[in-house]
């Protein structure tokens, strides 16, 4: 994202104002949502290459939605996502620990090991150089000696260290996480949290939904605050002030008093639907 107006009220300005040459993302018009009715609403800008962003926002606000639309779960109502010098099937993408059922019969070696399927297959066998790099993934996290340990078994803070390491095997250049850090213990988010940091200063961006504000000022330089449409976004000291997040959330009481939001057009152009197969 560029510095123009970072931290303002912005209202009808753009994100990312001032474009450059080390975008990765970039959103033209962007409107995101479901069965026709917008979470996201013209989001118009760029995300720069090497990025630590936050996105943050009340209950509601189309931050998860924000990440299916960059990772194309969701095709734009409107507009386009954009990705420079990068394949959607290049994301890492960490969804919210809700999704992922505890009951299936996988054990931790094998669940991270899944971080590799994209080079090597479903099927195929890992060759030894690869099961170096799951057992140096397992490690990383804090997780070597419970290889064997069925998923089922785990606290929620060691299944999202066996998430994150399969997050590291897959070597992206962007990775997307959706609350990673919900309903985990205090050691688990220290933890994980440095393994972010260690992420981005290899040059990867990083694009995080989080509901944690002290977390978020404490960890991440950059910041989205969204309440459907964008509210502000550059400096998280200065995003994060009392008159934005209060314009947030009068934002989010006036959308949830609405009876619906906003029926937006489906119809997209040519030129859109090529770009969404990209």
């Amino acid at each position: 994202m560029g510095d123009a107006g970072a931290g303002a009220v912005v209202g009808d300005d753009r994100l990312g104002a001032v474009m450059s040459d080390a975008a990765l993302i970039r959103f033209d018009n962007l409107t995101l949502g479901y069965n026709h009715h917008p979470a996201v609403h013209h989001l118009q800008g760029e995300i720069a290459a090497g990025s630590l962003l936050a996105v943050v926002g009340p209950n509601g606000a189309g931050k998860s939605t924000l990440l299916k639309g960059i990772v194309g779960e969701l095709r734009p109502l409107q507009g386009q996502v954009e990705l420079c010098g990068i394949k959607r099937e290049d994301i890492a993408y960490l969804t919210q620990q809700t999704t992922l059922d505890g009951s299936f019969p996988i054990v931790i070696y094998d669940f991270v090991a899944m971080g590799l399927w994209a080079q090597f297959g479903a099927f195929r066998g890992f060759s030894q150089a690869a099961r170096a790099r799951i057992a140096q993934a397992i490690e990383a996290v804090g997780l070597s000696g419970l290889e064997d340990r069925p998923i089922g078994q785990l606290s929620g803070g060691q299944l999202q260290r066996a998430r994150f390491a399969r997050v590291i095997l897959q070597d992206s250049p962007l990775v997307l996480l959706d609350e990673p850090y919900g309903a985990i213990d205090a050691n688990t988010v220290r933890d994980l949290a440095a393994l972010v940091r260690h992420w981005n200063d290899e040059g990867r961006t990083v694009i995080c939904v989080s509901h944690d504000f002290a977390h978020v000022r404490e960890e991440y330089p950059e910041t989205l605050l969204l309440a459907r449409e964008q509210v502000a976004r550059g400096a998280t000291a200065e995003v994060l002030s009392e008159t934005n997040l209060k314009r947030a959330r009068s934002l989010a009481e006036t959308h949830g008093e609405l009876p619906g939001a906003a029926v937006c057009s489906a119809e997209v152009t040519s030129a859109d639907a090529e770009h969404h197969h990209r």
